[in-house]
């Protein structure tokens, strides 16, 4: 059992401002409750803050150069498909026509579910279905294999619920918010010309099926472990699971080859896949696809289809309102030709010297993190060396992708097809390529986040790091603001990243992205001792109105603890200020939110709320102690004994 004497996460509540907190009680607040006293958040947003802020400072120079673009007051630029992306955005503005066609655009669409009359039927047309972009009580998706990175596989897993986790169905509101959908979808189908009689049965049949469901996929929590989604199957064993639907007739129509295996993704599922898909539960997933394809077809569709298809969200999320129109049409062509415009972005808004400075302070901190890694009081020799080995194979990529993936010379924008239509078309081709990828071999190349997102990432199948251009901005990097605070921003940043190649789930990935064990077995279990170290101290920790689940957001704290310490390293290399590194660290992650986005955040999010991420990193830094002289009688404090160190 592990001692705290202190207050873990240091003392206050970080929901509430207190301009008169000193850092050695509360980092977080110390540096951002002036703001926090005053910050509004937007009405059509779930919360506001730094990397909100960041967003919207994209977003606006995005949607402004857009309307330039539809207007012809700026001419295109040279990237190819930026054409198609703002001919996708003229349709999705064009709230005349829209406003005009109301349901007509998806009553072809909506009538190929209502008119399934049984599970036979279900059953000849599911592939058709899926392949068009309905929503089905089961997925298929194409990926590397986890044990063979060279060699791509067929992936199953089950639906996406209602609600953000399986855990929303076990609280108190769950009955009320699922009521909500209940309504709003009777509403949309009666507006799409369903009487009430028939839209009253088919959303109480989906609710139904929805809850049935909750009490078999994987919670959050689960979903955490990506190990444990490693499950072959023969392709026979596989297709042995199902005693009613049809899955070899399904998959031969979908698939450019047969596997001989299938990775099952969510095993508990498949064992009970009898349960859901059969003749007896078919009235109810009828219901539920119908629940989904309505509610999700509604964006694309008229302002008042917009409006009605709200409550849910709002519901959920605490949002007050829609975003505006203009928003909405910069959002959707985003959504469809993301990597095109961060392409553009990149290139406009990203220079050429801040990218090679941050190139620059990528390879420093992988020159640290080697050094911490050679150093490690904990790990043998034989550890160390795979470690340094997967260390310098990771591969870089920052601002944004030299050419799109080929996906977008496929898409085509019709200007005389609705918006409705185009967005079916832009997702079967999606679809398509997802699942074409079968036979081909892994594209190391493609880029898992568009340029001008403000977000970075690891992938462990890849082993490589992206930093989009989108998060090359202050407070993360400026190159106007001091080093420290580079390295308080950007740097813990790039530190977290590359922590992911060693956290409880990279750490199970070689150097080559497969899924392989090189640890020897004293220091893995070392490893988990303090892997369960950071759960613990997280575990429990209240934060508005909920508590956080420690092993669900395990390893984005592994990331952060080992980020921080790594900038922590290079800046005293560097003679930093670490006053600098801290409270710029502590802006990085500034948040102000909405409780009901607290809650759907804690139930289906693996990384922790933003204001958590700071003083417990900060608290197991030696060096935050000697910063401020923490002593054992400030909020800050823990025993040295009680700080933890990975990496």
């Amino acid at each position: 059992m592990r001692r705290y004497f202190s207050v873990r996460g240091g003392a206050g509540d970080l929901t509430k401002p207190n301009v008169n907190t000193r850092p050695q009680d509360n980092l977080y607040l110390a540096v951002n409750s002036e703001w926090l006293s005053k910050a509004k958040i937007p009405a059509d947003r779930t919360s506001t803050g730094i990397n909100l802020i960041l967003d919207m400072r994209i977003e606006d120079k995005l949607m402004k150069d857009f309307e330039a673009f539809a207007s012809g007051k700026k001419p295109l630029p040279d990237v190819p498909n930026f054409k198609k992306a703002v001919n996708y955005y003229k349709l999705a503005a064009d709230f005349d026509k829209r406003n005009k066609d109301q349901a007509e655009p998806i009553k072809k669409d909506l009538s190929r579910l209502t008119s399934l009359k049984n599970f036979a039927e279900f059953n000849q047309k599911a592939a058709q279905l899926i392949s068009s972009g309905y929503e089905l009580p089961l997925d298929i998706y194409v990926s590397e294999d986890m044990k063979d990175t060279d060699h791509n596989a067929l992936y199953a897993t089950g639906p996406q619920l209602f609600l953000p986790d399986t855990t929303a169905y076990q609280v108190p509101d769950a009955e009320k918010l699922l009521s909500v959908l209940e309504k709003q979808t009777v509403k949309l189908l009666m507006m799409a010309g369903v009487s009430e009689e028939q839209a009253r049965t088919w959303a109480k049949n989906g609710i139904e099926f929805d809850k049935k469901l909750s009490k078999i996929l994987k919670s959050t929590e689960e979903w955490a472990d990506e190990v444990a989604m490693y499950n072959p199957a023969s392709l026979s064993d596989f297709e042995a699971k199902f005693d009613q639907f049809d899955i070899n007739s399904f998959l031969k129509q979908l698939l450019p080859e047969m596997p001989a295996k299938v990775i099952v993704a969510e095993p508990r599922y498949f064992k009970h896949i009898n349960d859901f898909l059969n003749e007896s539960e078919f009235e109810e997933f009828k219901g539920w696809m119908i629940i989904k394809f309505i509610n999700k077809s509604a964006t694309y569709l008229s302002q008042d289809f917009r409006e009605a298809a709200f409550p849910f969200r709002q519901a959920v999320y605490g949002v007050p309102e829609l975003p505006s129109q203009d928003k909405h049409a910069y959002r959707l062509a985003n959504a469809a030709f993301d990597e095109v415009i961060g392409i553009y972005y990149g290139k406009t808004y990203l220079g050429d010297e801040a990218k090679a400075d941050v190139i620059s302070m990528i390879k420093k901190m992988l020159k640290v993190y080697e050094q911490r890694i050679q150093n490690n009081s904990w790990l043998s020799e034989d550890t160390k060396k795979q470690a340094i080995i997967k260390l310098k194979a990771l591969k870089l990529k920052v601002g944004y992708p030299e050419k799109n993936r080929a996906l977008f010379d496929n898409l085509v924008v019709d200007p005389n097809k609705t918006l409705y239509e185009n967005h079916v078309l832009i997702n079967q081709e999606r679809i398509k390529d997802i699942l074409q990828r079968l036979n081909k071999k892994p594209d190391k190349s493609i880029w898992e986040m568009p340029g001008n997102l403000n977000n970075a990432c690891y992938d462990p199948y890849k082993n490589d790091l992206t930093f989009p251009a989108g998060i090359l901005q202050a407070p993360f990097y400026d190159a106007k603001q001091s080093r420290a605070a580079n390295y308080g921003g950007i740097g813990a940043t790039i530190g977290h990243e590359v922590s992911h190649a060693f956290d409880n789930n990279g750490a199970q990935f070689d150097e080559k992205g497969n899924m392989k064990n090189w640890w020897t077995k004293e220091d893995f279990e070392e490893f988990n001792k303090r892997t369960k170290a950071v759960a613990d101290i997280f575990d429990g920790l209240q934060y508005g109105p909920v508590k956080l689940n420690g092993k669900q957001v395990v390893s984005e704290n592994i990331a952060d603890l080992s980020g921080l310490s790594c900038a922590i390293a290079a800046n005293k290399a560097e003679g930093g200020e670490m006053k600098d590194l801290f409270e710029t660290y502590a802006k990085s992650w500034m948040q102000k939110q909405r409780p009901e986005a607290i809650t759907a955040e804690v139930q289906s999010d693996v990384h922790a709320p933003q204001p958590t991420r700071v003083n417990i990193p900060a608290q197991n830094q030696d060096e935050f102690y000697e910063a401020y002289n923490v002593t054992p009688k400030d909020g800050m404090w823990l025993d040295p004994e009680d700080r933890i160190t990975i990496w």
